[in-house]
């Protein structure tokens, strides 16, 4: 492995993660040093919340701009408020965020051997040119890896009938009601499972710093990217496995 240690940064807003059960899953697959750290924003130079907040994404179906913050805008960063509001959340430009992460890493880690793996509850999005639209990303790969508990929330789709549900009545009632109809089908914020769900993120951007190789085609593999909260929750807390090819990949990672 080109990996000697991972850092982990934790998201306080979310205390569902873990940080401590995750860092001891991932030393218990890689041959690796691992160190876990409070939020990455919140602890670099104060000048970073005008950049994220710079990253915001206001529409759509528009290629990133960067955008100017208001003083108010920055000050919600700096705050670093829950986000389980839907009616209050943001979107951020995943690359433009990550951009920004690598900036304030510093030269003496900022190294091929040590992987970032920063946890945020931001809802990163990228802009997808084959339809000309943001999506909602649970991951964003490379060094360093940013995971959305957001993402991994907002961005797998819930089932077809919760959305058929929703188009008879909007109301705030009719939609909780509609939510307890499917509860456990699908992730929710302050979700017990949030933590089980990360191990697989985890792999994915591990082995995605690796190799190069961002998801499995295989929908039965641990590194498949699901589209669906029903396979997501089938992979990563039930199934929880490695296809052949990649579970090979794996045992040669830690053999180099």
């Amino acid at each position: 492995m080109k990996t000697s240690k991972i850092i982990l940064y934790d998201e306080p807003t979310v205390p569902e993660i873990q940080l401590k059960k995750l860092a001891k899953f991932i030393v218990d697959i890689f041959p690796v040093e691992i160190e876990t750290r409070d939020n990455f924003f919140q602890n670099s130079n104060q000048k970073i919340f005008k950049k994220i907040a710079s990253a915001r994404v206001f529409d759509l179906k528009k290629p990133f701009k960067i955008h100017v913050p208001i003083t108010d805008e920055i000050q919600t960063e700096v705050q670093n408020k829950d986000v389980s509001n839907r009616e209050e959340m943001n979107l951020y430009d995943g690359f433009e965020l990550q951009k920004i992460a690598s900036e304030y890493i510093s030269k003496e880690e900022n190294q091929i051997d040590t992987l970032h793996i920063i946890f945020t509850n931001k809802l990163t999005c990228t802009f997808d040119e084959s339809d000309f639209r943001y999506h909602a990303r649970a991951m964003i790969g490379s060094n360093p890896a940013i995971i959305s508990t957001s993402g991994i929330i907002e961005a797998p789709a819930k089932p077809k009938q919760y959305y058929l549900d929703l188009t008879t009545d909007f109301t705030r009632e009719r939609v909780e009601e509609i939510k307890a109809k499917y509860k456990g089908e699908f992730l929710e914020y302050n979700d017990p499972r949030i933590s089980e769900i990360l191990e697989g993120y985890l792999l994915q951007a591990i082995m995605y710093y690796e190799t190069g190789n961002a998801f499995c085609e295989n929908k039965e593999c641990r590194l498949y990217n699901a589209h669906w909260q029903k396979d997501l929750l089938d992979l990563q807390l039930k199934n929880k496995k490695l296809c052949m090819k990649h579970d090979k990949d794996l045992k040669e990672l830690n053999q180099s």
